[in-house]
């Protein structure tokens, strides 16, 4: 004999129909029993875990590049973090005239983290690890 269940109402957790009450949230259960629902299970998008890496790498370390190196563009991150060191010699050399160099590089990595991490995870892994979008 298969065993009965029954959905709470409060929180659609499936509890046996011999539970008088919800064993996740304590409500009282109807005294119908229904099929057991198979709930949906969440899928993880393969390369949707770099999504917060390489976000937060962007916001604190993007003028050296890491949210790059991050998602696999290794050309991309040598051209950011070569941007920022040279726009550091140039800075110090000039006493700080080139500063805008290494800021600009920087700017670059804070917008993209920020644009990473408002994506959906759909949206991410189609854009940056489908697609292989460099820029922004």
């Amino acid at each position: 004999m298969a065993t009965q269940y029954v959905t709470c109402p409060r929180c659609s957790t499936q509890n046996s129909a011999l539970n008088s009450r919800c064993l996740n949230c304590g409500t009282a259960m109807p005294v119908s029993p229904m099929p057991m629902q198979h709930m949906p299970q969440q899928v993880k998008l393969p390369g949707a875990d770099k999504k917060i890496a390489a976000g937060i790498c962007g916001i604190l370390l993007g003028g050296f590049g890491v949210h790059k190196f991050v998602l696999g563009y290794q050309n991309e991150g040598i051209i950011l973090l070569s941007a920022y060191l040279i726009g550091l010699v140039i800075t110090m050399i000039t006493c700080g005239v080139g500063v805008f160099i290494p800021v600009a590089v920087g700017i670059v990595g804070l917008v993209e983290g920020i644009i990473y991490l408002t994506k959906s995870d759909e949206e991410f892994v189609q854009t940056y690890i489908v697609n292989k979008k460099p820029w922004f």
